[in-house]
């Protein structure tokens, strides 16, 4: 399979609306799924990325830096600088760290929100401070859910405007991350109590648009409340963008249903019906088809035909293929090429035909994995709690490159920029690259 051309071809048909910046201006890895929405670092950043390391003997280890407080979010890179954040453990304070990311000096670590009450995470896995936040020359986009939301200044890290007001009961915490598009801030809610998408004015902060959900949950008890609370409707999703006939589609994967919007206005367009909840994974884009990771074990893995028909329900006449078993629940897909690369919770990788849903390999990682993968020169790179990264060749065939351990175990989804591999594990930062950079 030749997939660097491929690769390249994928970019240009599904990788437009992210990817509007010319190579000179695009930041390195500006968001949790990276410059092109995707998973797929840019050639630019790819060049010189190392295939093994070793923390025993230092091979490849440019540094690696202490966190204070505890995190999942993916650190986010440009302007030669890494943004992350952090939280305690029961979610009382909320901090932003701004990171040299040569040399891994700490240049800003801030308190931002002070919360008095925090609502329990009710579980072992997420953090107060699991989304990731979004990157541009001049805005950092800090947010932690319902609890606060705000746009800071890159070179100072002073608050430019904040959000405190958006509620939403998240009852294992939050996960969304946000996404930019044009002018607007899109951010993901799907609590136990409320499920909607709204576009924020990246400028003011103020709420440009807010869409509810309108999924049937089919959760109700006899006594016409939600059952468990309503944990069956709560999702993590963060969503992407895809160019579909000239207008910017926003595709939300939710609990019991995924949806497509208009980006610019909130309104729905389409939505698929589906039985999981809990889903995590972003979508991924081949052609003219979304691909759905539905989320939680036993989640399926949906292709929804995109084009000017689908529109209203289309889960009885869109769907060009659905695989019902062994896919992923937490880390999300990577289509490369004409493929889809995925892993499972417990380690298992497969490769499956993007057209048709087909397998073409499974084998066996090991490990326990929740961070989703990345992409580079023709590799991925999965990363377990255990703290090994597997490099596994994106062919037809499968081949482990390499596998790499560190100290410490990982949930949240690497970074590229440079030719260096940024892995925040639970309680580091580390920075993988060539020694003469």
């Amino acid at each position: 399979m030749q997939v660097a051309v491929q690769v390249q071809t994928l970019m240009l048909l599904v990788g437009i609306v992210a990817s509007s910046a010319c190579a000179e201006d695009r930041l390195a890895w500006p968001c949790r799924t990276g410059p092109f929405l995707n998973g797929h670092a840019s050639a630019e950043h790819s060049a010189g990325l190392p295939k093994e390391w070793s923390e025993e003997t230092g091979k490849h280890l440019r540094w690696k830096i202490e966190l204070d407080g505890f995190g999942h979010s993916t650190p986010v890179i440009g302007d030669g600088v890494v943004w992350l954040t952090a939280a305690t453990k029961e979610g009382h304070r909320q901090y932003v760290y701004k990171i040299d990311a040569a040399t891994g000096e700490v240049l800003l670590h801030r308190l931002l929100f002070e919360n008095s009450d925090p609502e329990p995470l009710n579980n072992e896995t997420n953090t107060y401070a699991s989304p990731s936040c979004a990157l541009e020359h001049d805005a950092v986009y800090v947010h932690f859910g319902t609890y606060g939301t705000a746009r800071l200044d890159p070179e100072t890290g002073a608050t430019l405007w904040e959000r405190r007001d958006i509620e939403c009961r998240h009852f294992r915490g939050p996960g969304s991350s946000p996404i930019l598009h044009e002018d607007l801030l899109l951010l993901t809610f799907d609590g136990i109590d409320q499920q909607f998408l709204m576009a924020l004015n990246k400028h003011t902060g103020r709420t440009e648009w807010r869409t509810d959900r309108t999924t049937d949950y089919g959760d109700l008890g006899d006594d016409g409340l939600p059952l468990r609370e309503g944990d069956l409707r709560k999702a993590y999703g963060t969503p992407g963008l895809v160019d579909v006939n000239g207008r910017t589609q926003l595709v939300s994967i939710g609990s019991r249903a995924a949806f497509g919007y208009d980006a610019m206005t909130g309104a729905e367009l389409w939505t698929i019906r589906h039985d999981d909840y809990n889903a995590s994974a972003p979508p991924s884009f081949f052609r003219n088809m979304a691909i759905l990771n539905t989320g939680s074990r036993g989640a399926n893995l949906i292709a929804v035909e995109l084009g000017e028909s689908t529109r209203g329900d289309v889960t009885e006449s869109h769907v060009v293929w659905n695989r019902e078993k062994g896919n992923s629940d937490l880390a999300a897909p990577l289509v490369i090429g004409d493929r889809v690369f995925m892993i499972t919770n417990g380690g298992v990788g497969s490769c499956l035909n993007a057209e048709t849903g087909e397998d073409i390999w499974k084998g066996r990682i090991d490990g326990t994995y929740t961070a989703s993968p990345v992409t580079a020169n023709g590799l991925i790179y999965f990363c377990s709690e255990e703290g090994v990264t597997t490099v596994v060749e994106a062919a037809d065939q499968f081949r482990v490159v390499a596998k790499n351990r560190l100290d410490d175990g990982m949930r949240a989804s690497p970074a590229i920029a440079s030719g260096n591999l940024y892995l925040r594990t639970f309680g580091h930062l580390y920075c993988i690259g060539p020694a003469d950079r």
